[in-house]
């Protein structure tokens, strides 16, 4: 008798079991908001607020986060027994600022953030920790909630967007939920809205291993018009008021899109359930982003508007890690040397015996991998400083485009042609750096526009992250 008590005292108090859930969640979702300020070398982070949102859309089986993703990880503790009853790895906008050189410099700056949480039944401890250098989280800011209290904005959700569905397959609690936004729309150009949307999510739907798990997801999005078509682009000299607030140029990256708007986009899309958003920029210039945990953004009217949603998802989705390296960005420090990513799919291959993906790699793969990295610098260098020039003289996007397609043109042929192209291995130069840091494949979605679809490593993560929503 003793041990069955036992036993049912045990369920009672797992985390991750679906009797836990009820007993500790409403069933209703929170929004924790905060301001995180500060330079390359100090960091603060203050309260902004507490915000009730509609029905909590996430898994009430997968509570804790066991990926180990993400810059920080953010967590629900029961001051009862100090132990997380729900988490999440994320990375945010300034996390990013914080590796510029603008942030070196001593400027200081302030973004604000959100995390959206189960509502608790009683009393919560909300605490946000950062990576260490070792890999450890460590504490950076930390709160008391109560739910009930006067505190919590329990005004009604807006109602300025009409929720449509693209695919339904299912309750959102046991689906990945991803809700499309669009910004730069005007009002009379919601059909066009509602036909990127579709055309852009097939494109997402199309690429393994999303192709595969497309019964693992609905698709909502919302319409919401601007009172002028287009979004910012402060170096043509375009200014747009536009509801998301979505621009180019961030962190002085030309075509680096993102907004700083984040109670806006959290407002419009509290009106339907999602643990994903993608956001669309009515617009034809390349340019897009994508932070893990958090939204990715892309340029609906590119000739790569499809590449761009799937690439950026794979950072906003399953927290992948860019694999290129000779492209211009604004990160100064964005990996501190010596230190392993905990990106997924780059590796400094501390120790080639134990590699991160090491299961996947043929016994004969030597580590790291040899290929013709030389040669494919050459070109690629070459066409950057091409495509600069061609920004600086604010060309047609017609000529951008004819470029790109001339850099996949020249680089497909090579990149199929190495000896080790389409197995796993450690190739070096990903993550912004051409030394010291090694991709899973020669080539992947990660690494250029030339794939199809992801590569071995990036697609066992997307799947490892889809199941967090499904299970």
């Amino acid at each position: 008798m003793l041990i069955r008590l036992l036993g049912l005292a045990l369920l009672l108090a797992a985390p991750s079991s679906g009797g836990g859930f009820e007993a500790r969640f409403t069933g209703r979702t929170l929004r924790f908001d905060y301001f995180h300020s500060g330079t390359a070398r100090e960091e603060h982070v203050s309260l902004g607020g507490v915000r009730l949102e509609g029905e909590w859309p996430g898994s009430r089986v997968h509570l804790l986060d066991d990926t180990n993703l993400g810059k920080y990880l953010f967590e629900v503790i029961d001051p009862a027994t100090n132990q997380a009853v729900w988490s999440r790895g994320f990375s945010s906008i300034y996390g990013e600022w914080e590796t510029t050189g603008e942030a070196a410099a001593g400027t200081w700056r302030t973004f604000r953030e959100s995390m959206r949480f189960p509502e608790t039944r009683d009393r919560a401890q909300l605490v946000l920790k950062k990576r260490a250098a070792d890999g450890s989280f460590r504490e950076i800011f930390s709160t008391v909630v109560d739910p009930a209290g006067r505190f919590v904005d329990r005004s009604p959700v807006s109602s300025a967007g009409k929720v449509w569905a693209v695919l339904e397959n299912g309750p959102p609690a046991v689906k990945a939920d991803l809700l499309f936004l669009g910004d730069g729309y005007a009002a009379a150009e919601m059909e066009k809205f509602h036909a990127d949307v579709r055309r852009l999510s097939e494109a997402l739907f199309a690429t393994e291993p999303f192709k595969s798990h497309r019964g693992d997801f609905n698709v909502r999005a919302i319409d919401l018009p601007s009172p002028v078509a287009g979004v910012t682009d402060p170096r043509t000299s375009t200014w747009r008021k536009t509801p998301l607030g979505l621009a180019y140029n961030a962190f002085d990256s030309e075509r680096y899109m993102l907004t700083f708007a984040d109670e806006a986009v959290r407002e419009a899309a509290a009106q339907a359930p999602y643990d994903a958003l993608i956001l669309l920029a009515n617009g034809r210039k390349y340019g897009g982003g994508g932070i893990y945990n958090l939204w990715n953004t892309a340029a609906v009217d590119s000739a790569e508007s499809a590449y761009l949603v799937v690439h950026e998802f794979g950072h906003s989705f399953a927290g992948l890690g860019d694999e290129y390296y000779t492209s211009q960005v604004a990160y100064e420090t964005f990996n501190p040397p010596g230190t392993e990513p905990w990106e997924p799919n780059v590796t400094a291959l501390l120790d080639p015996r134990h590699s991160k993906w090491g299961d996947l790699v043929a016994p004969a793969t030597p580590l790291p991998t040899p290929w013709n990295q030389e040669a494919f610098d050459k070109v690629m260098l070459t066409f950057e400083k091409r495509r600069r020039e061609l920004r600086e003289k604010n060309v047609p996007e017609e000529e951008m485009e004819a470029l790109f397609r001339e850099v996949r043109e020249k680089t497909t042929p090579m990149l199929r042609a190495e000896k080790y192209f389409g197995e796993v291995g450690a190739f070096q130069g990903a993550s912004y750096e051409a030394k010291g840091l090694y991709r899973p494949e020669v080539d992947c979605i990660m690494f250029s526009r030339n794939p199809k679809s992801f590569c071995a490593v990036c697609a066992r993560a997307i799947e490892r992250v889809i199941r967090m929503y499904t299970e």
